[in-house]
């Protein structure tokens, strides 16, 4: 017989948060979703809200689809290259033109001055 232990104390409440935010930043509905990979909206829900562990399969296809690093959350005390939020906007400032950049980058100039303690 086989005496492993086979208990599994991971909390998957943090992946489901990630997985939500960024099936929100896309604008879709979990009815969406659910139309798209077949799950009722529920448990999308319990998923993303509850901590419900998905099956593999559709885990797989969520942080597929919605581009989510799950690096940070299995191994918390490795240091992530990208995290799924800096993934997202890569994805999205690869599809704007020079212009669009500059606009971009003054912004983050300014939030970045804005948080420099005041001398």
């Amino acid at each position: 017989m086989d005496e492993r232990n086979n208990r599994f104390d991971f909390d998957f409440t943090p992946i489901g948060l990630a997985i939500k935010k960024a099936r929100e930043a896309r604008g879709m509905t979990r009815e969406q979703l659910s139309g798209i990979i077949g799950y009722a909206p529920r448990h999308i829900q319990s998923i993303e809200n509850e901590g419900q562990y998905p099956s593999i399969e559709l885990f797989i296809q969520l942080i597929t689809m919605f581009d989510v690093s799950v690096d940070e959350y299995i191994f918390p005390n490795k240091k992530v290259e990208k995290n799924s939020v800096r993934r997202r906007l890569d994805a999205k400032l690869s599809r704007l033109d020079d212009r669009e950049l500059s606009v971009l980058e003054a912004t983050v100039n300014g939030l970045c001055k804005a948080k420099e303690p005041e001398e």
